[in-house]
């Protein structure tokens, strides 16, 4: 159960539901004390702490005994309740779909807004939308870094890039992709997009694993790479099969946006990784989303996860026929093998100390729930063999580093005041997470969860 308690004291009487409304500016000072401080970096519980936000930002943090709190300001009292930071995801969609329905229509301001706040919800407070996003993104992404609006703060991957009868294979707008087919046009392709805003720039590769699609060519990968970099942007690729990510390596991509499911990696991959100082995002669960809620259908009895779900979505999971075509999908096999792969390829990459970030693709499709799609993945991290620390620090340091976010990630001076507010020890269970007391960014409250 999500936790709606909370504990404030002050020179003056205050309520939580009046301390800072969601979407609104918040409190010049607050001052959070009796806390158990995860700052997301050197991986230790810290108890007794005082953590001061000072409008967007934390002012200072440390022992009780050692930071003042500042005349006048708010005081919510704890009671030893631990604040880590804000999930980041580095791989979301946002607009893909809405209800059980993929397509255009889902690309709007309504069914955007209503993922972003979601994701505050579930502790997600930064993600990233790796492509199919038309140029209405751009404004709203404005206002909510104003605070005019409630939800996660976002970059934005643009269009993204894939090629004519590619990858992926989805139907959108005619303003949510580029296909081009010469390497001017891709070059073309990334300097519009960098002109919208973009944030990254994202391409597409693979095939879908018998989907007979059109695979880019290396000389369109590579020229939106040179592109891409010649206006200081990072790279994103998706990809599938380990080859394909070799070859992007080699060609300068900055980060993998899916793990390799085909294969185990080897040693040449490895070296590649370490030799570009890239990064890789495992989306451990983007294959398990297909058979999950028909595999495990008293999942939907879980009021957290029913929480992330549209009522349409409910009522689809509910269906035995519905549940009796993913569980008879002739995919499934590859789907469970290409988890395994994800999993033993994550864990070791990690045991090389090679750049893991963390992210989901959720939002992609209805399967892939945003906001419980995080958690999910957390639980996945877990099962890969991190521990629940590990696991987090990916998804908060490492997730902001991968999108060279370094004013998040974190709970240190200085940085954003993106965090949630949790009940228990997070050490011991990633579920603890799912105990949210409140949720802030931008040293606003986002979601009182």
């Amino acid at each position: 159960m999500i936790s709606r308690r909370f504990f404030l004291s002050s020179a003056a009487t205050a309520t939580f539901a009046g301390l800072v409304r969601p979407g609104f500016a918040a409190p010049s000072t607050t001052v959070f004390d009796g806390a158990t401080i995860l700052d997301g970096q050197s991986g230790e519980l810290r108890r007794n702490w005082r953590l001061v936000v000072s409008g967007e930002a934390i002012a200072a943090i440390g022992p009780a005994a050692s930071v003042q709190a500042p005349p006048g300001a708010q005081v919510v009292t704890l009671d030893g309740a631990t604040v880590l930071p804000g999930i980041v995801s580095d791989h979301v969609h946002l607009g893909a779909y809405h209800g059980t329905t993929s397509g255009p229509a889902a690309q709007n301001v309504d069914v955007i807004l209503q993922q972003l706040a979601l994701y505050t919800d579930f502790g997600v407070t930064t993600v990233a939308s790796m492509g199919t996003n038309s140029a209405i993104v751009y404004e709203l992404r404005r206002r909510i870094r104003n605070g005019d609006l409630r939800g996660a703060d976002f970059l934005v991957a643009d269009r993204g890039i894939g090629v004519p009868k590619g990858a992926p294979p989805v139907t959108v707008g005619a303003d949510q992709l580029d296909r081009p087919e010469t390497v001017d046009q891709a070059r073309e392709a990334v300097r519009s997009a960098v002109s919208r805003g973009a944030d990254v720039i994202k391409l597409w590769l693979d095939d879908f694993q018998g989907a007979k699609l059109v695979k880019m060519a290396p000389e369109i990968y590579s020229a939106v790479i040179e592109e891409a970099h010649r206006n200081n942007k990072q790279v994103v690729a998706h990809i599938y099969y380990l080859e394909d990510a070799k070859a992007l390596l080699r060609a300068g991509a900055d980060v993998l946006g899916h793990g390799v499911r085909d294969q185990r990696v080897d040693a040449e991959f490895m070296a590649l990784m370490q030799e570009r100082g890239a990064w890789y995002i495992p989306t451990l669960g983007v294959d398990e989303a297909f058979y999950r809620f028909a595999e495990a259908p008293n999942t939907l009895d879980d009021p957290f996860v029913r929480k992330a779900l549209h009522p349409d979505l409910v009522a689809q999971f509910q269906t035995s026929a519905w549940r009796d075509q993913q569980l008879g999908n002739p995919a499934l096999p590859q789907w469970k093998a290409g988890l395994q792969h994800n999993l033993a390829n994550t864990k070791l990459l990690f045991e090389q100390g090679l750049n893991v970030g963390f992210g989901t693709d959720s939002g992609a499709m209805p399967l892939r729930v945003p906001g419980y799609g995080e958690h999910r993945e957390l639980e996945l991290l877990v099962q890969a063999g991190l521990t629940p620390l590990q696991a987090i620090r990916l998804a908060t340091e490492k997730g902001a580093a991968a999108m060279k976010l370094h004013d998040r990630g974190v709970l240190l001076a200085g940085k954003r005041a993106d965090f949630l507010i949790v009940d228990g020890d997070p050490s011991q269970s990633v579920s603890v997470l799912r105990q949210i007391r409140g949720v802030w960014a931008g040293g606003r409250r986002v979601s009182s969860a």
